[in-house]
C-alpha cells in the first residue's frame, strides 16, 4: 500500500487553518486507527485528530505553536509497516473506549482546554489506574512518565502538595494529569512500596520561536518584523527575561494563546472608551425572587444574566449602531440583523465566550436553560465550536468577585461590551426618602472610532431603564 499523506481535514466552518498544541505520536511510533495523534487549536476549539489508519509514522509535519493550513499535510504514513493487528497504546482513543469515556474522533468537535505540549507514556491501561486497583504507593513505583501533560492549576498544586507530576498516573483526556490524580497520589497509603530513586532531570528544551505579531494579523501569522528574532543566537530566543531557581516557564499555546492575540489586537486596534454608571436593581432582585420557583419547577435554575441578556437585545433593537462589527479588510461597519450574545466564561484555559443564538427570539426561561448548558459544557471542556463565535454583543461578569466596576475590553470586531458587577446594598433615594437598595455599577466600553460618547452613553441607560424597571422590560419584550 506504500505511503498514505493525510492532510488536516476541514475541523469547522470557516476554520482555515489550526494552531498545533502538542504532538502525542512521533516519526517511527506504530499507530492504531483512531489513535490521537496531534491537537490542534482552532479560532473556535482544541480538537484532538487521530489517525485515520494503522501503519508506522514517517513524517510530521508542523512544529508545536505552528500554525498548519487546512487540507496541507500533516502527518505521513508507512502502510506497508504495520502488525497483523495493531494494539493501541493504553492512553487515548483505546484505553477511553475501555473505560468507557468517549474520545473526539478526527474531524468532530474536540473539547476546550489547556493542554500543555509534551506526552511520553508508558504505564497500565487508564482504566486501571482510575478504578483504584492499583493503590497510590504501586502507581508512583510502577509509573514514570519524564513530559507530564499538566495544567497550569494541576502544576501549582503539585508544587503546593510536593507531589512529581513524573509519578503521578494520568486519567484524564489525550493522557492529561488531573488536580484529581495529584490528590490521589499525595493520599497516604499503608504499606506503600519505597519510590525508586526519581530519574535525572533533563534539561528544559528550548522554547519554540515565537513569532512577532502585527496589531493588525489575524490570529497565526508567522512573518517575522525586520530585526526581531532572527539575529538573536538560537536557544535564546523566548528567553528575554531572566528565570531564578524554582522559576517554571510555559509557552504560550493553545487556547491561552488565542486569548492573548484577540486582547492585544482588540486593544492595538479598536479607540476603547468606557462609561460607568449605577443601577438600583431592587426591583429586578425582587421579581427574581418571585421567578424563581417558578423556574425551578421547569428545571432551571435562574440567575440574573438571562435578564441582563434581554436587557440588553431591547437596548439594542433601539440602538443598531451598538449591534455591529467593523470589517477592516472591506473598511465597512456592519449592523447585524441577528442578536447572538456572547456569555464571558472563565475555565482554566483562560476566557472562552460561548454564544446565546437568536436571544431575541427566546424566553428569559430559554435563555437561562442556554446560559446553563453552555457553561456547563465550557466548563468541563466540552463546548461545541458552533456555540463559539459569531457574537454580535458580549456580555462580561466577574459575579461575586465583581469588584466596583472594571473596564472590559472589546470582543473585536464587536464594537460594544458590557460589564456587570457585585450587587451591593447601598442607601438610595426614593420619593425624598433614603432607602436601602441593591446597588451595582455597570460598565460598558466601546469603539470610539464607531460610537460617539453621547450614544454610548444613551445605550448604556436604556440597558439601566430596563433593568430598574423589570416590568418595562417584559412589557416591551418581543
Amino acid at each position: 500500500m506504500g505511503k498514505y499523506e493525510f492532510r488536516l481535514p476541514d475541523i469547522g466552518e470557516g476554520v482555515t487553518e489550526g494552531e498545533i498544541v502538542t504532538w502525542l505520536v512521533s516519526p517511527g511510533d506504530m499507530v492504531a486507527e483512531d489513535q490521537p495523534m496531534v491537537e490542534v487549536m482552532t479560532d473556535k476549539a482544541t480538537v484532538t485528530i487521530t489517525s485515520p489508519r494503522t501503519g508506522r509514522i514517517v513524517e510530521t509535519r508542523g512544529k508545536v505553536g505552528g500554525v498548519v493550513p487546512v487540507h496541507s499535510v500533516l502527518v505521513v504514513f508507512d502502510l506497508d509497516d504495520r502488525p497483523a493487528a495493531a494494539t493501541p497504546p493504553a492512553s487515548g482513543a483505546a484505553a477511553a473506549a475501555k473505560s468507557g469515556a468517549a474520545e473526539p474522533a478526527a474531524t468532530a468537535v474536540g473539547d476546550i482546554r489547556e493542554d500543555l505540549p509534551g506526552m511520553n507514556l508508558v504505564a497500565p491501561a487508564r482504566s486501571a489506574w482510575a478504578n483504584g486497583s492499583i493503590g497510590a504507593g504501586a502507581r508512583a513505583a510502577a509509573y514514570f512518565n519524564e513530559k507530564p501533560l499538566a495544567t497550569p492549576a494541576t502544576r501549582k498544586l503539585a508544587r503546593d502538595l510536593g507531589v512529581d507530576l513524573r509519578r503521578v498516573p494520568p486519567t484524564g483526556p489525550a493522557g492529561r494529569v488531573t488536580k484529581d490524580d495529584v490528590r490521589a497520589l499525595e493520599a497516604p497509603e499503608e504499606a506503600a512500596p519505597a519510590l525508586p530513586e526519581a530519574a535525572p532531570r533533563r534539561a528544559a528544551p528550548a522554547l519554540p520561536e515565537a513569532a512577532p505579531k502585527s496589531t493588525a494579523a489575524g490570529p497565526g501569522q508567522l512573518d517575522e518584523e525586520p530585526g526581531h528574532g532572527a539575529a538573536r543566537p538560537e536557544g535564546e530566543r523566548g528567553r528575554g527575561l531572566p528565570s531564578a531557581p524554582g522559576d517554571e516557564r510555559i509557552p504560550l499555546r493553545g487556547v491561552r494563546k488565542r486569548i492573548f492575540e484577540a486582547m492585544s489586537r482588540s486593544k492595538h486596534t479598536a479607540a476603547h472608551f468606557t462609561f460607568v454608571e449605577e443601577c438600583d436593581v431592587s426591583a429586578l432582585k425582587e421579581r427574581r425572587a418571585r421567578l424563581r420557583p417558578l423556574a425551578e419547577k421547569a428545571g432551571v435554575k435562574l440567575t440574573f444574566l438571562p435578564f441582563f441578556v434581554k436587557a440588553v437585545v431591547a437596548a439594542l433593537k433601539k440602538h443598531p449602531m451598538l449591534n455591529s462589527a467593523f470589517d477592516e479588510a472591506a473598511q465597512e461597519i456592519v449592523v447585524k440583523k441577528s442578536y447572538h450574545i456572547g456569555i464571558a466564561s472563565a475555565t482554566e484555559a483562560g476566557l472562552i465566550v460561548p454564544v446565546v443564538r437568536d436571544a431575541d427570539r427566546r424566553s428569559v426561561l430559554e435563555i437561562a436553560q442556554e446560559i446553563a448548558r453552555l457553561g456547563e459544557d465550557t466548563k468541563s471542556g466540552r463546548v461545541k465550536p458552533e456555540d463559539l463565535g459569531g457574537s454580535t454583543f458580549t456580555i462580561t461578569s466577574l459575579g461575586q468577585q465583581g469588584g466596583l466596576f472594571a473596564t472590559p475590553i472589546l470582543n473585536f470586531p464587536e464594537v460594544a461590551i458590557l460589564g456587570i458587577h457585585q450587587m451591593k446594598q447601598k442607601p438610595v433615594v426614593r420619593d425624598g426618602q433614603i432607602v436601602i437598595g441593591e446597588v451595582m455599577l455597570v460598565s460598558l466600553s466601546f469603539d470610539h472610532r464607531i460610537i460617539d460618547g453621547h450614544v454610548g452613553a444613551a445605550f448604556a441607560y436604556e440597558i439601566i431603564g430596563y433593568l430598574e424597571d423589570p416590568d418595562r422590560l417584559f412589557l416591551e419584550m418581543s
